[in-house]
């Protein structure tokens, strides 16, 4: 916890607290991200920038740019959808430019969610060394 926000809101934006990097109304309406955004945090003596990326393939040009400027990056997966096409297409953006990465499953608590196929997807469609922490 880096003590940047103190308290858990709607990722929509609906309680007008939540979603503060989604800033186009679209955006927040729709509860996906169009534009990338970028913030930071600090977590001990480290700055850590944040960018947050367009997931739709719509919008893979906004991808390619953030990859080629970053360190690292955390793959987000749906715990219902698993490995969809568009995250094979920015697997292999990633490793275009070489950038580590660790796999987030994220609605976990919706019906349907099954991490450990999430897992498998993450081995055999994206021949990734994938292996659950909790």
């Amino acid at each position: 916890y880096s003590g940047r926000i103190n308290a858990i809101h709607e990722v929509r934006g609906k309680d007008g607290v939540g979603a503060k990097m989604d800033s186009m109304e679209l955006e927040r309406e729709k509860g996906i991200t169009i534009q990338s955004a970028a913030t930071y945090t600090t977590w001990g003596d480290h700055n850590i920038n944040i960018i947050d990326t367009p997931g739709h393939v719509d919008f893979t040009v906004e991808v390619e740019r953030a990859l080629r400027v970053l360190d690292g990056a955390i793959m987000v997966l749906c715990g219902v959808a698993g490995v969809q096409s568009q995250s094979i297409t920015v697997d292999r953006q990633m490793k275009r430019y070489q950038v580590p990465r660790i796999a987030f499953i994220n609605k976990l608590d919706r019906t349907g969610a099954e991490p450990f196929r999430v897992i498998d997807d993450l081995r055999d469609k994206l021949n990734l060394n994938a292996a659950p922490v909790q």
